[in-house]
């Protein structure tokens, strides 16, 4: 089982998250763990950085801060990535894309 703090964990100024995008959904929602990171399907496809955008879109959104504060440190082209957010602290944002109790996915 992964822990946690190896999917999003806090940072100078920021969080540092891992996520799992799945490009060409239906919908733009956050479903889950997949394996060491969150998985979010996106509704782009993977072409001209739209499924990257939309990642950001999505998670500026979840976050309540500008798009400016999402940055892909790592992995822009592949579906594994680490991201930066800054502004918010890993337990507010795991609470954001994970709340308790919740019974389906966060969507956008």
């Amino acid at each position: 089982m992964t822990s946690r703090h190896a999917i999003v964990r806090d940072s100078e100024g920021g969080v540092v998250l891992m996520v799992h995008v799945q490009p060409k959904a239906a919908r733009t929602e956050c479903v889950g763990i997949h394996g060491d990171a969150i998985k979010i399907r996106v509704a782009a496809p993977p072409h001209d950085g739209d499924a990257n955008d939309e990642l950001i879109r999505f998670i500026a959104g979840c976050c309540a801060v500008p798009r400016t504060h999402v940055r892909i440190q790592a992995g822009a082209g592949s579906r594994h990535k680490r991201l930066h957010i800054k502004g918010v602290t890993a337990e507010w944002l795991w609470a954001r894309l994970m709340p308790p109790g919740e019974k389906g996915p966060v969507k956008a």
